[in-house]
C-alpha cells in the first residue's frame, strides 16, 4: 500500500509553509480521488503513524485515511518528543488547520494516550479555527478529566517495562533486544511523562458524537471510567467491547474496523 505524504491547496506565500508543516505531522494512507471523510488516527504511547497503515484496506474507498507523525520515533527520530500534551496539541493544531478546511468532513481515531490528544485537538480546533469534527473514536482510555498525576515515567527501565508487558504491549518484542529497547523506550518514556503530568481544565463538551472502544482485560482502565466519556459530549455517546487487553486492537482489527465503518458518518 502507497502512502502519500499530505498535500492540501494552499495559496500564496503561505504554501510552502504548511505544506512543511503537513508532511512533517500528517501521513496519508489512501487517498481517494473525491474523499467523503477523512479520518485522521492518533496513537497510542511509543506509538507511531505505521500503527494505522493497514487500515484503508478495510474501511470504506471513499474515507481517506490519515494519522499523526509524533516527533522522537521512526522518521521524526532525530526530533525531540513532546515536552507537554498542551504543546503537542497546539502543534498538531497547526498541522491540521489548513488541510481540515476544504470541506470534507473529518472524524478523529485515537488509542490510548491518542484519545486524549485527539480530544484535546478536537475541542482546540472547533473552539479556535471553527472546524467541529463529524465524530470522535476514544480508544482504551480514561477521558481526560479523570486523569490522575503519575510517576511511571520516572521508573527505572526494568521497572517501566514490566508495566509496559502487563499493559501487553504492542511493540513489547522490541523489549528483549538491548538495541533496539535503547531506541523504543525513550519515545515511550516520554510520552507517559505527558500523560501523568497533564493538567486539563475543567471539561468542555463537544457537540460531536463519540464512540468508545475498549478490550475486555485490559485492567489499565475500567468500564465506568471509560464510560464517563458520555460527560464529554452534548451529542450521542456509544460504548463497544471486544475481546483483549489494553492492545484488543490488534488481534481484533478487522472487527474493530467494521465496526468503526458502520458508525463513519
Amino acid at each position: 500500500m502507497n502512502e502519500v505524504t499530505m498535500e492540501t491547496p494552499i495559496a500564496g506565500s503561505r504554501r510552502a509553509a504548511a505544506a512543511g508543516t503537513g508532511q512533517r505531522w500528517l501521513r496519508r494512507f489512501s487517498a481517494p480521488p473525491a474523499p467523503r471523510l477523512r479520518l485522521v488516527c492518533f496513537a497510542h504511547a511509543g506509538g507511531s503513524a505505521s500503527s494505522f497503515r493497514t487500515w484503508p484496506s478495510s474501511l470504506p474507498p471513499d474515507v481517506e485515511v490519515l494519522a499523526i507523525r509524533y516527533p522522537g520515533r521512526q522518521d521524526r527520530l532525530a526530533e525531540p518528543c513532546a515536552e507537554t500534551l498542551d504543546g503537542l496539541v497546539g502543534d498538531v493544531v497547526g498541522a491540521l488547520a489548513e488541510p481540515l478546511s476544504d470541506g470534507v468532513p473529518f472524524a478523529f481515531f485515537g488509542h490510548s494516550m491518542g484519545s486524549a490528544i485527539a480530544f484535546e485537538v478536537a475541542a482546540r480546533l472547533d473552539r479556535r479555527c471553527g472546524l467541529r469534527a463529524a465524530a470522535l473514536f476514544v480508544s482504551a482510555a480514561a477521558p481526560p478529566h479523570l486523569y490522575q498525576p503519575g510517576t511511571l515515567h520516572l521508573a527505572d527501565d526494568d521497572a517501566f517495562v514490566a508495566a509496559l508487558r502487563r499493559l501487553g504491549a504492542a511493540d513489547g518484542e522490541f523489549f528483549a533486544h538491548e538495541e533496539l529497547r535503547a531506541m523504543v523506550l525513550p519515545s515511550i518514556r516520554a510520552d507517559f511523562r505527558l500523560i501523568e503530568t497533564h493538567r486539563p481544565g475543567p471539561p468542555v463538551p463537544l457537540a460531536v458524537p463519540i464512540r468508545a472502544y475498549s478490550g475486555t482485560g485490559d485492567s489499565s482502565v475500567d468500564v465506568p471510567a471509560l464510560l464517563r466519556w458520555a460527560e464529554l459530549t452534548t451529542a450521542d455517546f456509544t460504548h463497544h467491547a471486544f475481546p483483549g487487553d489494553h492492545f484488543y486492537l490488534v488481534p481484533s482489527e478487522a472487527e474493530l474496523l467494521a465496526d468503526l465503518a458502520r458508525h463513519l458518518p
